[in-house]
């Protein structure tokens, strides 16, 4: 890791966030070029600053973008975001508490191609799978998927000696809950959902995208 990264902190407009922010945006971009469609609807949760998703939405001009957030505070700075890249297909950010279903929107106003989270779990508790899992199920159109972007354990064990160290280093912290988290764990909570993993891609500084779908 570069000797000017930042010290860990998982607020969404710290420098930390924006290092790695810029560090990783490229390789998933190139990722979702690949995945995404060329018209349709993804909807962002967790989008903290707006960096990634106001840095994505210029390659995708047909594809309409809605931020979201439980933190009503990171409003504003995707809006700056958002005109700062002259970015029409981006969406006034709504909020969406992972657990609190009654903050989720009307399934009956829009449904999504794609619903799209980038570096929350190794801050998160391993309940914000459900969270994803369920509003899935409920606002992804029938052949919609959930693209989930962060280091993670396989069966127990670490993909790599530097996601072990990271482990180790957000750990001693001492916060609840902050760990990387087991891909099949992340499975469990989406099968309660009827959704399973139907692709695992490996991108640079040992990092994954999750690809969940309906079963």
């Amino acid at each position: 890791m570069s000797n000017d990264r930042p010290n860990i902190d998982p607020h969404p407009l710290s420098a930390y966030v924006a290092w790695a922010g810029n560090r990783n945006k490229d390789s998933i971009l190139k990722a979702f070029k690949e995945l995404f469609p060329t018209k349709g609807d993804a909807l962002e949760v967790a989008t903290g600053a707006g960096l990634h998703i106001n840095y994505f939405a210029p390659y995708f001009p047909n594809v309409r973008f809605q931020p979201s957030d439980y933190d009503q505070g990171t409003f504003e700075a995707i809006k700056r975001k958002r005109v700062e890249g002259d970015n029409n297909n981006v969406a006034d950010p709504i909020l969406i508490d992972l657990t609190a279903p009654a903050t989720w929107p009307d399934a009956d106003e829009r449904l999504y191609d794609v619903i799209f989270a980038i570096n929350i779990f190794q801050v998160a508790p391993i309940s914000i799978a459900d969270g994803i899992a369920a509003l899935a199920a409920r606002l992804l159109k029938p052949a919609g998927f959930i693209a989930i972007y962060g280091p993670f354990k396989l069966d127990g064990k670490f993909a790599t000696r530097s996601n072990e160290a990271f482990d180790r280093e957000i750990r001693a912290a001492g916060v609840p809950e902050w760990g990387l988290k087991d891909v099949r764990d992340l499975e469990r909570e989406a099968r309660k959902h009827g959704l399973a993993l139907k692709r695992q891609l490996d991108l640079p500084a040992s990092n994954f995208i999750l690809l969940f779908a309906r079963s």
